[in-house]
């Protein structure tokens, strides 16, 4: 399961920790990229949550979040160099299954997020014999 810091650093959009975050007039926080996926796809320019229209075509970064997202992965990443287990470095989630679409261990919350829809998976247990 993710940590509390981690949902609080995560986007709404992606489930992924932020990356280049902005602030809408609603105060929500999704990734840029994010954000400009959604409105491409939606055709306005509406919060992903709450679905407030936007006052803003180029909403500010979020600079604060940014800092703070940066400091939780570095922080998490000197913690997950330490040890011998093999953690997802996005959610820091045991890596207990390989995607093979793209032939890569993922953790539960990987496979459940956007990335991974509709592809297959196995237990990492299962699939790593063929790989030797």
């Amino acid at each position: 399961m993710a940590s509390l810091f981690e949902n609080d650093f995560s986007c709404p959009v992606c489930c992924e920790i932020f990356k280049n975050p902005v602030v809408l007039s609603c105060s929500h926080s999704v990734c840029k990229e994010c954000l400009q996926q959604f409105w491409r796809a939606k055709k306005t320019q509406e919060c992903p949550v709450c679905r407030r229209r936007s006052s803003r075509e180029c909403p500010p970064p979020n600079l604060a979040l940014k800092n703070l997202c940066e400091s939780f992965l570095k922080e998490r990443n000197e913690r997950r160099s330490s040890g011998s287990e093999e953690i997802c470095s996005l959610h820091s989630e045991k890596l207990k299954l390989f995607c093979l679409e793209d032939k890569q261990p993922v953790c539960v919350v990987c496979f459940t997020s956007q990335k991974h829809v509709n592809h297959t998976v196995r237990p990492i247990e299962e699939v790593v014999p063929s790989f030797k």
